[in-house]
């Protein structure tokens, strides 16, 4: 959520940092603004709304500067105006943006008032250009002033501020919100995102858990969280810096659904030797860690969390070790048991999400054997932080919703249980043979498109739905009603169809749709007596279902074939229809289906 974009160089950084905020318009935000510097002048100018309001705003009032930062605000504290918009100014001095949230902002504004300092908006991050500014009067430099401000700040940032007084530089600090900077020639620059500045730039540093850095034109001082300089290590990017490009499609989902049998391809690319898994995708010490692990501790948030939840399945059933999945910001937050020889294993698109990371942290100090990660974004915190990673490689994902980043967690999960397997003795042949076959798979599953988008004008005037599974399609369920919620607006649930008795029976009537998971395995016939309860109390129901599992459309029933697939990525290919369906139903809402109201892509605050 948010993004920042900032730069120092000797040519006008106007059109560098608009369309670096227009690259991360998939973070998802509500108003934006910039901050210019040019011969001792500063110029801000702000625009609710999306991005383009803001470089209509810019070039009407004509302002440029050869020093400016930018950001995309997603409202937290103060609602979504240009006043609360960042950036944000002290004394028409000093100018700052902000990602994350500041915990301690009101008891900081009660003594900045007292000191004489006005506050115009109503966030938490107007008290952190005042603190600077205040404190810029009892230290030599910037630099100093933003560590001496650092440190009475509780809650997380990731913050760029310049002086127009001195503006050939800018200061950065990073805690709890990532920041990377884009190294130039006679110039550089700084965003939350490396995808900001691919068009300017391949090589980057990631900013380590409390950094604080100076950034000039052809310097970076980089600072420890113990004040010390340090130096991180530059990586070359080869993301393609076109990944934003809708193609032929109305939307990125579609896009993104559509490329998930190539998301797939990559996933398995090189990473498996003939019935076997290559562990060491994973990491050097993955043979020794699979070889020895008894449990596996599963964090995760949201998607994640539904992958996390599929794999429990897997690693229990196919590998024979214990799992247990948990929701980050819960497991942060309780006193939890450390099972013997336990991986703990994070899930996030980003790498960066507020609270798996915590909840990494957190685990690191309980005694866990080893921490791994399955991740999409190289660099990341989690990735730098963890002792394995293991890359899904679906390529940038724009749209807020997530797809081929939830299908290729799922296949990284597989991969992982089919490792394993085979570092302990046992045969994961039938797992390997299976994943081999997805990527047509998918394919073959897209084909249903066209009969998708004709069921959903029945969801036209929907406003609540119910999405049953079993076993490890219940998690594949509750992906179907996160996506149906999250783009359409319409209210939906999940249930395991075995509780169907335990209290969502009272729900049911012809207004809401009953949308069901059904591949034909060892649970179909639970499954199929579940559905005859919902006909029996006439709710309409919508299965999709293996071709071969004898169900049939009526007038309380509408059917959709899947063609079969062996029962382990069945949960994998299940989800494809799922996404279609959300997808055709929000487009017919009229909804915004890439960045739909109040959600954010990464979420890098609590």
């Amino acid at each position: 959520m948010c993004g920042i974009v900032g730069a120092v160089a000797e040519r006008p950084v106007n059109r560098i940092l608009i369309e670096g905020l227009k690259r991360l318009e998939y973070r998802g935000y509500d108003s934006a603004g910039v901050a210019l510097s040019e011969a001792g002048t500063l110029n801000t100018v702000k625009a609710v709304g999306k991005v383009a309001n803001l470089e209509a705003a810019v070039a009407e009032s004509g302002v440029s500067g050869h020093t400016g930062i930018a950001h995309t605000r997603w409202a937290t504290h103060g609602g979504v105006t240009e006043v609360n918009a960042h950036p944000h100014i002290s004394n028409n001095e000093i100018a700052l943006v902000h990602n994350g949230i500041i915990e301690n902002h009101e008891s900081l504004r009660a003594v900045l008032k007292d000191d004489g300092y006005t506050f115009l908006s109503d966030t938490d991050t107007e008290v952190m250009v005042h603190l600077i500014h205040q404190l810029r009067q009892q230290h030599n430099s910037l630099l100093d002033s933003v560590k001496a401000a650092v440190k009475q700040l509780e809650g997380a940032y990731g913050t760029v501020v310049f002086d127009k007084a001195n503006d050939n530089e800018i200061i950065v600090a990073r805690s709890g919100s990532p920041l990377v900077i884009g190294l130039g020639l006679g110039e550089n620059f700084i965003a939350s995102d490396q995808l900001a500045l691919l068009a300017v730039t391949r090589n980057f540093i990631f900013l380590e858990e409390g950094d604080v850095a100076r950034i000039t034109r052809d310097t970076v001082e980089i600072y420890d969280i113990n004040g010390e300089p340090v130096e991180r290590e530059v990586v070359e990017s080869n993301i393609s810096q076109d990944v934003s490009g809708k193609g032929e499609y109305r939307h990125y989902m579609l896009k993104e659904i559509y490329e998930q049998p190539m998301a797939v391809r990559n996933t398995l690319e090189g990473r498996l030797d003939g019935d076997r898994v290559s562990v060491d995708a994973f990491g050097d010490q993955a043979n020794q860690i699979f070889k020895d692990v008894k449990h596996v501790q599963i964090i995760a948030c949201g998607t994640s969390y539904h992958s996390g939840m599929v794999a429990r399945y897997w690693l229990e059933q196919y590998a024979g070790v214990s799992c247990n999945v948990e929701i980050a910001s819960e497991f942060r937050y309780r006193e939890s048991f450390v099972h013997e020889n336990s991986l703990l294993v994070t899930i996030s698109q980003s790498g960066e999400t507020a609270d798996t990371l915590a909840a990494l942290r957190l685990a690191k100090e309980q005694g866990y054997m080893a921490s791994m990660t399955i991740c999409n974004v190289p660099g990341s915190s989690l990735v730098r932080e963890s002792d394995l990673a293991f890359m899904t490689k679906a390529g940038a994902e724009i749209g807020v919703a997530s797809t081929k980043a939830f299908t290729t967690q799922l296949v990284g999960l597989l991969m992982l249980t089919a490792s394993i397997a085979q570092e302990k003795g046992r045969d994961q042949s039938v797992i390997v043979n299976a994943i081999k076959t997805l990527p047509n798979k998918l394919e073959e599953s897209l084909n249903m498109a066209e009969g998708i988008e004709a069921l959903a004008e029945e969801f036209a005037d929907k406003h609540h739905s119910l999405f049953l599974g079993r076993g490890s399609q219940y998690p594949i369920a509750m992906e179907g009603a996160l996506k149906l919620k999250e783009i359409s607006y319409i209210h939906a649930e999940a249930y395991a169809a075995g509780e169907l008795k335990h209290g969502p029976l009272a729900l049911i009537d012809a207004d809401m749709p009953i949308i069901v998971v059904a591949p034909n395995n060892e649970l179909l016939e639970k499954l199929k007596s579940n559905v005859e309860e919902v006909r029996a109390r006439g709710g309409i129901i919508y299965v999709f279902a293996d071709k071969d599992s004898n169900f049939a459309s009526d007038d309380t029933m509408r059917v959709m074939n899947v063609n079969h697939v062996e029962d382990i990525i069945a949960p994998v290919v299940y989800t494809i229809p799922l996404q279609l369906l959300s997808y055709y139903v929000a487009v017919i809402k009229g909804t915004d289906v890439d960045q739909p109201r109040n959600l954010a892509k990464s979420v890098t605050v609590e």
